[in-house]
């Protein structure tokens, strides 16, 4: 069994220390935090603990740390601790997603109480997860990377041979596909699930500081470096580091990361002693990296060391099939997470959405499930609809298009009851399963896709 964790962030170091102390008297597994930034890269989907934190903290605040949170997974128990003057504030974090929250001054009693209750109530939500993954209905993969296409049904095959491992692994895909998601996933399967997810931005790190802020550096290495700094890569030590966008690291920097590759040992800059380092490697990149090593700007023996597994995951326009029920979850995901009522999406403006072009595949859905949500609409003029060649389908492919996904979608919104779904498509129970037949349709993959709970019938 997996050891519960209590994450505990504030700034004020005095505080966290003490109460700290006092929550490990009381026997839990306390780790502290001085910023949200660190702390999030300890928290995932399986992460089985509860997290603690102050509102009013520089950088990240607890309200902003608290939606990152939720987009990891929105059953993470979250305490605020709050001042008397944000009691209003705390009020509002609840109404968002927050467990609970304390007060300023607390006892260590009270505090040690609300975070029993919460770790009960994660561990319940944890294995309700395996039970249902035990039952064959849908499990912890399937909920972040959804779909019935084959294309998903074989990454998700992929995903599951590969977490497990340390392998390094390669991971390609258009801009907001969910390159991300995979990677955390692959991070959660494996065994360093517990330890640190590190993203790294390759394209983003400034070209005259990216070796300190990858391998670290002594005092006096370089003007300006007063103390010892740990990298991205020593911090990330037992965990997992995602390099984003490894195709824009610059080319002299790739011979440097080729060792670390090889031996898994890093020297800080102003120092000669090796440093050893247990991590397992994940890249992603929006291209495949072949052309960039035809071109001149990616080394080949970098690529064939680190691409020792390989993922693509597959745009929108590959698995069109899966977009009005991948729409449905994130309408109910970004209802969750802003305290909304759930909106009925209707089969028309489902099979609009898959008709559409997504550029910005499941990024951009996502955009639209929240505009949806809070009540902004849909700006029907930004979205192109797609077409399968130059004067667009034939009006027969459209139509049967068109009734393939309001069948699917219908099944989908009953849960696998046929009964409601011809009632309320006004068509005989001899039409529909003459239709479920001619465009190959499956109640119980279709119900099990959308909730894992098809009664059957």
């Amino acid at each position: 069994m997996i050891e519960s964790r209590v994450l505990l962030v504030d700034d004020e170091e005095e505080l966290r220390h003490s109460s700290a102390q006092a929550l490990e008297l009381a026997g839990f597994r306390v780790d502290t935090f001085a910023s949200a930034e660190h702390a999030l890269e300890f928290i995932g989907f399986s992460f089985p603990g509860v997290v603690i934190s102050d509102i009013r903290m520089p950088g990240m605040d607890g309200m902003t740390f608290l939606q990152r949170i939720r987009e990891i997974d929105v059953e993470v128990p979250v305490i605020l601790v709050t001042g008397h003057g944000d009691v209003q504030l705390a009020v509002r974090a609840m109404r968002e997603g927050a467990y609970d929250f304390v007060e300023k001054p607390f006892t260590a009693q009270m505090l040690a109480g609300t975070i029993r209750r919460a770790l009960d109530w994660r561990a319940l939500v944890l294995e309700n997860r395996r039970l249902k993954a035990v039952a064959g209905k849908r499990d912890d993969i399937e909920q972040r990377l959804p779909g019935r296409s084959q294309v998903m049904v074989d990454l998700r095959y992929r995903v599951r041979a590969i977490g497990a491992s340390d392998a390094d692994t390669l991971i390609i895909g258009d801009t907001g596909v969910g390159k991300e998601v995979v990677a955390r996933t692959l991070h959660d399967l494996s065994g360093r699930a517990n330890n640190p997810f590190i993203a790294i931005n390759c394209a983003a790190l400034p070209e005259n500081l990216i070796e300190s802020e990858l391998f670290g550096h002594e005092p006096g290495a370089f003007p300006g470096a007063i103390r010892p700094r740990y990298g991205k890569f020593e911090h990330g030590r037992g965990g997992t580091i995602l390099l984003d966008e490894i195709g824009s690291m610059p080319i002299d920097l790739q011979a440097k990361f080729l060792r670390v590759l090889q031996e898994r040992v890093i020297t800080r800059l102003g120092s000669n002693e090796v440093v050893p380092l247990d991590v397992r490697f994940i890249a992603t990149n929006k291209v495949d990296l072949e052309p960039e090593v035809a071109a001149g700007r990616f080394r080949p023996d970098l690529l064939y060391r680190l691409n020792v597994a390989t993922l693509r995951v597959p745009p929108l326009t590959q698995r069109r099939a899966d977009i009005p029920l991948l729409f449905l979850q994130l309408v109910r995901e970004s209802a969750a997470r802003y305290g909304r009522d759930e909106v009925d999406v209707s089969q028309n403006l489902l099979a609009e959405m898959a008709e559409r072009n997504w550029p910005g595949n499941v990024r951009e859905l996502r955009n639209a499930a929240e505009r949806l949500v809070l009540g902004l609409g849909l700006d029907t003029t930004s979205y192109e609809i797609a077409s399968s060649g130059p004067n667009g389908s034939r009006l027969a492919e459209k139509v049967a298009a068109f009734e393939k996904g309001l069948i699917a979608n219908a099944i989908a919104t009953h849960g696998g009851a046929l009964k409601p779904v011809y009632e309320s498509l006004g068509i005989s129970r001899k039409t529909l399963y003459e239709k479920m037949q001619k465009f190959g349709l499956d109640k119980k993959l279709i119900a099990t896709d959308l909730s894992g709970e098809g009664d059957g019938r």
